[in-house]
């Protein structure tokens, strides 16, 4: 970990007050000290908001553009030679170690653990007389349950990322964390377990209502969101990579744990009554977080100010402003079945090669731009045209390698050039209720060893829960009798559907250790016109998309950044690496 964002005292608080309000003068803040800040609700309500501004989202800010999407099996970036391609070129390393999510996430559980340390109990007496100060004495009093989970949270995504990482839970310097081992994966997942037991009870319900004078403020996470996470952990402590060393009896109580966490979250939305949007598309529209359909479903999510560059750089090259971004794969759009339930490789599905997109599951159309299709609205043309050839293919610099664009999260109303150019907010859900009924269905498939048994203390299979899933895209039930081989298959296509583009897929395929299947061969759509007519045709691996590396096991957990290994003197690498 790097030592300037394990920091304490003083010069911690400067730079969180500085950063937090251009108005604030760090000098003041050097003067005034920790005193000072204690003394006002607003001022020690910014480091929660800086914490909250740590919380993870992928709209391409990262890698010039791309997507962790375009790591996996879901898309191609359509820029050759960007950042995204050292994951599986060979140039991944310790010194190349991709990403932020090492430095980001101790610079988070840095603030939680100071001001975990150092401002609870506070009074603000200055402020009793003010109207709303038992409002502002319960939303500070809610403040450590939200830090709390946020901690949880961060050491979370390190776990999923790097396995065992050093557990710090006090404000320690930097030589004092610097020295700190690491820990297994099995103790920082105990932790989380044990930090969302904790807080699950005390921290917010319903922020609607929940104070008198003060604005509701629903992006703050409340109970169901420590629920979640909880359930999720869980999840991943039971998967593979993270249980693989441990017995039969050890795994199948960790699959069974999950079940049950994934199950309180599920019966806590359902007394919320919580269910899921109507609507697919609607859930990652921009208007999402306020739109009375979607927040049925979202648990959690990070709001990300308005803005177009998601839209810039995932809109077909073509467009005036169009840099055509991450390009769904055809291996995403062949997992699609038809509306018969089917899948197209089934000889009675009815699918039409030379009319690949007609009599498909909905959330295709959903996710993906496909060829003919008038998208976006700005498109100068009536219909996408990703032939060979066509205003936006391949033949196009920095056109579609695949044949399609991506639609899920990117607002097609959005005019990104000329004038009157137009933004919109945009949210990033980390957890929504789809999700935990599909974690549901992984972990009691895993526990029972079948995908239609209903386990004592249980109210669902996994059948039940995928097919809950499956309803609201208007798709058949799974088929019964599928043993436990053929379940799993559609158990993994129906999350790699349903959950495109959410940034699930680079992890899901990791913890399940099933990379060569997935990761190594891509699929593009090839559409050649001759005259009127147009054929399809499935390529794998063409020349212009490289064969995918897969260098080893090792590749399942991030290497750790080497700068922070050499200066940390406790901290190792992971193996391989």
């Amino acid at each position: 970990m790097k030592a300037k964002y394990l920091i304490s005292g003083l010069a911690f608080l400067s730079l969180c007050f500085s950063s937090c309000s251009d108005q604030m003068d760090y000098k003041e803040f050097k003067i005034d000290g920790e005193d000072y800040i204690k003394r006002d609700f607003d001022k020690v309500g910014k480091i929660t908001t800086h914490i909250y501004r740590n919380l993870d989202y992928d709209h391409g800010q990262m890698y010039g553009g791309a997507s962790l999407c375009s790591a996996t099996d879901e898309a191609v970036y359509s820029h050759q030679g960007n950042a995204i391609e050292s994951y599986y070129n060979g140039s991944w390393s310790p010194t190349n170690a991709n990403g932020n999510t090492w430095t980001t996430c101790w610079d988070a559980i840095s603030y939680c653990n100071l001001y975990l340390d150092r401002f609870l109990g506070l009074t603000f007496p200055d402020h009793k007389l003010e109207k709303g100060y038992q409002d502002e004495m319960i939303k500070y009093h809610n403040y450590q349950w939200e830090v709390r989970f946020m901690r949880a949270y961060f050491y979370f995504l390190l776990v999923r990322q790097y396995g065992g990482v050093p557990l710090i839970t006090a404000n320690l310097n930097a030589d004092e964390a610097n020295s700190v081992p690491r820990s297994s994966a099995d103790e920082i997942f105990d932790f989380i377990d044990k930090e969302c037991e904790a807080i699950k009870d005390s921290i917010i319900k319903n922020y609607s209502g929940a104070y008198n004078s003060i604005e509701n403020e629903s992006g703050r996470v409340n109970n169901l969101g420590v629920l979640a996470l909880r359930a999720r952990a869980a999840l991943y402590h039971a998967s593979p990579l993270f249980s693989k060393e441990k017995s039969d009896t050890e795994k199948k109580e960790l699959w069974r744990a999950a079940a049950m966490r994934n199950k309180e979250c599920i019966d806590s939305c359902k007394k919320r009554s919580m269910t899921l949007a109507k609507d697919y598309k609607t859930l990652f529209g921009p208007d999402n977080w306020q739109n009375a359909e979607s927040i049925k479903e979202i648990i959690f999510a990070r709001r990300v100010a308005a803005d177009n560059a998601f839209e810039n750089r995932n809109f077909p090259i073509g467009m005036n402003g169009g840099n055509g971004g991450n390009c769904p794969t055809e291996n995403l759009v062949s997992a699609y079945e038809m509306t018969n339930g089917l899948p197209i490789t089934d000889p009675n599905s009815g699918y039409d090669s030379q009319n690949p997109y007609v009599g498909r599951d909905s959330r295709l159309s959903a996710t993906v731009a496909v060829n003919g299709e008038k998208w976006p609205v700005q498109l100068p043309t009536d219909a996408l045209e990703t032939w060979i050839g066509g205003a936006n293919s391949r033949s196009i610099t920095y056109g579609t390698p695949t044949s399609y664009y991506l639609k899920k999260y990117v607002n097609g109303e959005t005019k990104i050039s000329g004038t009157g150019t137009t933004s919109t907010p945009h949210t990033w859900i980390l957890f929504r209720l789809g999700q935990v009924y599909l974690d549901y269905a992984e972990a009691v498939l895993n526990y029972t060893g079948s995908g239609y048994d209903v386990p004592a203390d249980f109210t669902m299979s996994a059948a039940d829960a995928i097919n809950t899933v499956r309803a609201r895209a208007g798709q058949p039930k799974l088929p019964n009798g599928l043993n436990y081989s053929d379940f799993t298959a559609r158990y993994e296509n129906e999350r790699f559907v349903e959950l495109a583009f959410e940034g699930h897929r680079i992890y899901d395929v990791r913890r399940w250790m099933k990379a060569p299947q997935y990761f190594v061969n891509i699929k593009v759509m090839e559409i050649t016109k001759n005259g009127d007519d147009l054929t399809f045709n499935t390529v794998t691996n063409p020349p212009y998309i490289t064969r995918r590396e897969w260098a080893g096991d090792h590749q399942y957990l991030w290497p750790i950044p080497q700068a922070d290994v050499l200066k940390a003197g406790a901290l190792t690498q992971n193996t391989g690496w």
